[in-house]
This record gives structure tokens, C-alpha cells and sequence, in this order.
């Protein structure tokens, strides 16, 4: 192994050999822990040090790096007490996840680390939203994410690298090729010679490096990061190296020969540095000696500190609170509209997709860092042209086209949440959020719960049938996003709810699921006030007053309720819009039960596994002394959503409306 030193003075020398020695003695303490039971789990980065100690040396300590489990030198080359990396692997309340996640799995905002989550990929994308940040805000910084060699099979892998190099983006990705995913050669995970061969693919340099020399791993990234400072361009960088322990201690490494354990073990990165510096007289064996003794004391002395903190006691309200984070006042003006009422506001007759585009504009205007993303939002103003015009008022750089890369625009808006923006995400139709799935159910939703950082992220999901656009473009699938804690579920009825409520959105620090019914944009029309408000979200909206049957429904299924009631005004209905699904508003949903016992049930999504099947539970365990009947639900049938006008009308919920409301009033 070769090392040159070029520019490091003795002392910069030495600080690498005491940061690259510090992570491997820890380790080493680890598996004897392990071992006695005192931690449950362990994923060893032993004979992997060289990489995340020469990354992390080599960056500015306020720089984002995304690392994964194997990359503990990112964690003390970052300074976090040890005391507390400590708790944290113990699972103590007092390390950086509250006893919420394990080993690797949490970040530190002070400490400018993103926690990852078990899905690895993931990890890129948020690299680019932080690079974003930076590039808008014109500084000299660089965003570092990590992925293993089997990482780079995943689909994230390529939207991450695809969306960084066309929006060129100061990033550096880097593969820690250590020859096995799990038990997986590389010989089964790629064909090509080498995994940077993948940069040219995308456009930008790559380079590939020895992953167990610190001194050259130290000065690559010194070099690329100026060179995507300089040029504004992402970088991948291969690691060579090699795990020398299992996956996670308990799987082994049977599956490994003896002769590559073997040749890998001469290439050790501590003791050929170590050896090094010997040999060049930079320290002597008494200094090594004095350095591990001193480092020993201390991983001694920090664990004594951590075995003094006190066992976890259960709060589960405290568990509950720390689901979201805390929504602060924007002094936006605020409606309550909740009960049926007469406003004495300055308003104007608009459609509903005109409500939504002046909700993002007037939100464009007071929060500078908010950033439109989505497929064909500029020039052409996205699918339903929301956002016509607004390239020009607010300039490319903040209302962005992307590739056709869900997952990784989610993630960039999360990354772009770390550095402080708001980012808007529309999903072109809400059939294609499968394809971000993992990113929103994991990430988004999560990462409050898990490590207190919040994402200030809006997805906008133009939803539902009724236009004739088949099992794709046209499914209701809000009861996934629902059942997710962390996540709020948004789905007006009107213009003005749409407005209010999507300012509030933006203006919550925590991801907003936001429905728009699509049949809904150009064929409702109401008075909308004119000036930047918004509207409570998690608190429904009591629409008409009635006596027969209350009908708890959102979307599209408050018109079709509207439109049944006035076809039958011998039936007197009362309505609900809920309004919000997640939170809900139990407060008025027992109030509506209340006014006339029967209860009807009413959405547009499949009837089993919709969120009607959760609130009719909801009713019978604490409304059942009120209620004079059982509790209907109405939905669309349990097939995909088809295409053909006539089996779509088949297949939607209203079309057995009229047939559930007799069922009630027979009752």
C-alpha cells in the first residue's frame, strides 16, 4: 500500500491515524458487549475505517453527509460525544433516538448527519435535496451520500445519480465496494468491470479509489470537493475495500474464503498506516502506545457515563407528541369554517383548480424558500396546469421540472427540509406515489418520530374517477397514506377549503399528503377570499344541518351527498366533510352521529381497507349508545378502477348511494 502524505503536516498526519484508530477500538469494545448482551445488535465496519474517516476529515464539519451502518467514523469524525452513541446502542432514552431506533439508524441536525433508514437507497436522494440547498443559496458546500456496493442495484441509485447530474448538483456519491451484499458476491449483483463505470452513464466523473488507504481516500475528496464546488457538478466515487466481519455479527462470514479473508487482512487500513508512519519516522511506537492507551480510557470513561443514565420509563403521550413536529403560527389569517356560516369576506368566485394556484402563488410570495418540483410544472404548467405562468413570476430555480423520478424528488424535498426550505412535490397523477412509496412511508412520515428532524414537505396527489382515465390514472388511494403515523392526509371539497387548507399545508412543518379530486378542478366553482388565509387542518367541516341520516364523506362524495339531498328533500341529510383523514376530527364525527343516529359512510375509494372501514369502528367502540342503527358504509366496488364511462359508473361508490340510504331509512 502506497500513502503520500503531499501537503499533510506530521501533526494532520497523526490527528488521521488517531481518528481512523478511535472507530476501530470502539468497535472492538462493541463486540465484546455484544457479546456479554449489553447491546443487541452490531453492524461491523471493521477493515472499512479508511473510507468514512478520510470522508468526513476531508469535509467542512457543517456539511451534510448521509451515511449508512458500517460508516461509525462519520459519527466520531463528527464529534458526537461518545457518552451518547453510547446510550444510543444501549437503546437509552438519553442517546440520539430516545430508545426509537437501533445502532446506525438516527441523525444529529447539529451534527449536520442524516440518519438512514434499512432500505439504503434512500439515503442519495436526500443528498440531492441538501445539494439543492446549497446551490440555491450560492455556497461553497457539498452534500456526501453513502451506498454499499449492493445499494447500487436499486432503483434509487440511478433517479439519484439521474437527478443530480441534470440538475447540476454539487454532490458526491460514494460506493463502499467491500465485495459482499450480505452474503451476495458482487459477482451476482453487476456485470460491469467496475460500479464507476456507471458515471459515465449519467454524464459526470467518477473515479475509482484504494477504500483502505486514508491518505488517498482523504485527498480524492479533498480534490472532488472542489471540483463540484468549482463546476457545480455531482461526482461518484468506488471504494475498494472489504468487510472483514458478518453483515451484522449474528450471520457470519462462512460464506467468505479463507484465502480472500487473508489477502484482505495484509491490506488492513490501520496497521499499514500505522506500519507507514513508523517507517517515516512521523510517530514512534511509545507515541502509538500512549495514543491507544489514551483512547481506551476514554471509550472506558464515556461508558461508564453511559451506564449511569436511567432506564426508560413509558410515556406513551409522550410517544404520541413526538409523531409530528410542533406546527408554529404563520400568521396567516385563519378561517373557521367548520360550522355553516355567513363570512363577511372580501372573496371571488373561482374554481376549484384555481383555488389550489392561488394558494401557490400567494405561498410562493410570503415564503421565499419554497420550491415547486414536479413533472412538466414550468413552462408547461404542469398536467392540469396549476402552475401555468408561474415559471415566470418565480423563475426556474424555484418552480423546477424533474426527471421522471418520484422517489427521488421526495427524497430531494426532504433533503431540501434538512437545510432549512419548504418543498412542494406534485405528483402528477397520485397513482404514480407507488413509485415514492418507500421514500414517503419511511422517510417522510418517520423521521420526526425517529430523530426529531421534521420534513416540511407538501405532496400534491390530483386523485379519483369519474373522467374516464382508467386503473391508473384514476384510483383513490388515500387510506394508504392514512394508516401511516407521521404522515397528514389533507382531501378538500371546495375551493375555499382548497386554498385555506393547502396554505396551511405549506405552512405545517410536517409532510402533507394533499388530495385534489381531478373531476372536481373545472366543475366546482365558489367564493374564495381574496386574502392569504388559511384553514385548520384535522378539524371538519359541518357543511348541511339534517335530521335523517348523517353522512360523514370528503372529496367528491360531499357533492354527491349535496346533489342526492336535493334531489330528495324528503330525506333530510346532515353532512360532514371530514376534511382531514389523518388527523381526524373524532370530536365532530361523534357530534354528526349525535344529530341523528343513523350514520352513512360515504367515500369513492374500494370499500374494504378504506378509511371508511376505520371511522365505523371508530363509531361503534365509543358511539354506540347513540346510534339508532348500524353503521353503513358506502364505497366502490373491490376491483380496480376501470375505464369504459359506463363501467366506471358501475364501479363508483355513487351509484349505490341512493340503495344505502334506503337501507338506513328502513331500518
Amino acid at each position: 500500500m502506497q500513502f503520500s502524505p503531499k501537503d499533510l503536516s506530521a501533526s494532520q498526519l497523526k490527528d488521521l491515524y488517531k481518528a481512523i484508530l478511535l472507530p476501530r477500538m470502539i468497535e472492538e469494545k462493541m463486540l465484546v458487549l455484544l457479546r456479554q448482551g449489553k447491546i443487541s445488535k452490531w453492524f461491523s465496519g471493521i477493515g472499512q475505517e479508511a473510507i468514512s474517516v478520510g470522508v468526513t476529515a476531508a469535509l467542512q464539519q457543517d456539511e451534510w453527509i448521509m451515511p449508512l451502518h458500517r460508516n461509525l467514523g462519520v459519527f466520531t469524525g463528527r464529534n458526537m460525544p461518545l457518552s451518547k452513541l453510547f446510550m444510543q446502542w444501549q437503546g437509552n432514552k438519553e442517546g440520539y433516538s430516545k430508545g426509537r431506533e437501533r445502532s446506525f439508524h438516527f441523525g444529529s441536525k447539529e451534527h449536520h448527519v442524516c440518519g438512514m433508514i434499512s432500505h439504503l437507497g434512500p439515503q442519495l436522494a436526500i443528498a440531492d435535496g441538501v445539494a439543492l440547498a446549497y446551490k440555491l443559496r450560492k455556497e461553497n458546500k457539498v452534500s456526501v451520500a453513502f451506498s454499499g456496493d449492493g445499494g447500487t442495484s436499486e432503483g434509487d441509485f440511478h433517479e439519484a445519480l439521474n437527478t443530480a447530474a441534470v440538475w447540476d448538483l454539487p454532490v458526491i456519491f460514494i460506493i463502499e465496494n467491500n465485495g459482499y451484499g450480505l452474503s451476495t458476491p458482487v459477482s451476482e449483483q453487476y456485470r460491469c468491470d467496475s460500479l464507476v463505470e456507471k458515471a459515465a452513464g449519467y454524464g459526470i466523473e467518477g473515479v475509482r479509489i484504494d477504500g483502505n488507504n486514508i491518505l488517498e481516500v482523504y485527498d480524492t475528496i479533498k480534490g472532488v470537493r472542489e471540483y463540484c464546488i468549482q463546476h457545480q457538478k455531482p461526482y461518484l466515487i468506488e471504494c475498494m475495500t472489504f468487510r472483514m466481519r458478518g453483515h451484522e455479527e449474528a450471520s457470519g462470514i462462512k460464506y467468505v474464503p479463507k484465502q480472500l479473508l487473508e489477502d484482505w487482512e495484509r491490506k488492513d487500513p490501520i496497521k499499514n498506516y500505522e506500519e507507514w508512519l513508523l517507517v517515516k519516522q512521523v510517530i514512534s511506537a511509545t507515541e502509538i502506545e500512549n495514543i491507544k492507551a489514551e483512547i481506551k480510557a476514554h471509550i472506558e470513561s464515556e461508558l461508564k457515563i453511559a451506564y449511569t443514565a436511567t432506564a426508560i420509563k413509558v410515556d406513551s403521550d409522550e410517544e404520541i407528541n413526538d409523531v409530528y413536529s410542533a406546527t408554529v403560527s404563520d400568521s396567516a389569517w385563519l378561517i373557521d369554517n367548520s360550522q355553516p356560516a355567513t363570512h363577511n369576506l372580501q372573496t371571488t368566485e373561482k374554481k376549484f383548480i384555481g383555488a389550489i394556484s392561488d394558494a401557490l402563488r400567494e405561498s410562493m410570495d410570503k415564503h421565499k424558500n419554497l420550491i415547486l418540483m414536479g413533472q412538466d410544472i414550468a413552462e408547461y404548467g404542469g398536467a392540469f396546469k396549476v402552475t401555468e405562468g408561474f415559471v415566470e413570476l418565480f423563475g426556474k430555480e424555484r418552480v423546477r421540472n424533474t426527471p421522471l423520478c418520484e422517489s427521488a424528488i421526495v427524497g430531494a424535498a426532504l433533503g431540501l427540509s434538512l437545510e432549512g426550505y419548504k418543498a412542494m412535490m406534485e405528483m402528477q397523477f397520485a397513482d404514480f406515489a407507488t413509485v415514492g412509496f418507500n421514500q414517503i412511508i419511511n422517510n417522510l412520515a418517520k423521521i420526526h418520530y425517529r430523530w426529531g428532524q421534521n420534513a416540511d414537505v407538501v405532496i400534491r396527489m390530483p386523485t379519483g374517477g369519474g373522467v374516464g382515465a382508467g386503473p391508473f390514472h384514476s384510483q383513490s388511494n388515500e387510506a394508504w397514506f392514512a394508516h401511516t403515523p407521521g404522515l397528514k392526509v389533507v382531501y378538500p371539497s371546495s375551493p375555499m377549503d382548497a386554498k385555506g387548507l393547502l396554505i396551511a399545508a405549506i405552512n405545517d412543518p410536517n409532510p402533507v399528503m394533499f388530495f385534489e379530486h381531478k373531476a372536481l378542478y373545472r366543475s366546482i366553482s365558489g367564493p374564495v377570499p381574496d386574502k392569504y388565509y388559511e384553514i385548520e387542518i384535522g378539524k371538519a367541516r359541518h357543511v348541511q344541518e339534517g335530521d335523517d341520516i348523517s353522512v360523514i364523506t370528503y372529496g367528491a362524495g360531499v357533492h354527491w351527498a349535496l346533489e342526492y339531498a336535493e334531489k330528495n328533500k324528503y330525506i333530510s341529510l346532515d353532512i360532514l366533510d371530514l376534511r382531514t383523514l389523518l388527523p381526524l376530527d373524532y370530536d365532530a364525527i361523534r357530534k354528526a352521529v349525535g344529530r341523528t343516529g343513523k350514520v352513512l359512510i360515504l367515500h369513492e375509494d374500494n370499500l374494504t381497507g378504506g378509511i371508511g372501514g376505520e371511522i365505523a369502528a371508530w363509531i361503534a367502540e365509543h358511539c354506540f349508545d347513540i346510534l339508532d342503527a348500524p353503521v353503513k358504509r358506502c364505497g366502490s366496488m373491490d376491483t380496480p378502477i376501470p375505464f369504459n364511462i359506463e363501467l366506471e359508473k358501475n364501479y363508483m361508490a355513487y351509484s349505490r348511494l341512493e340503495e344505502s340510504i334506503d337501507t338506513l331509512m328502513e331500518y
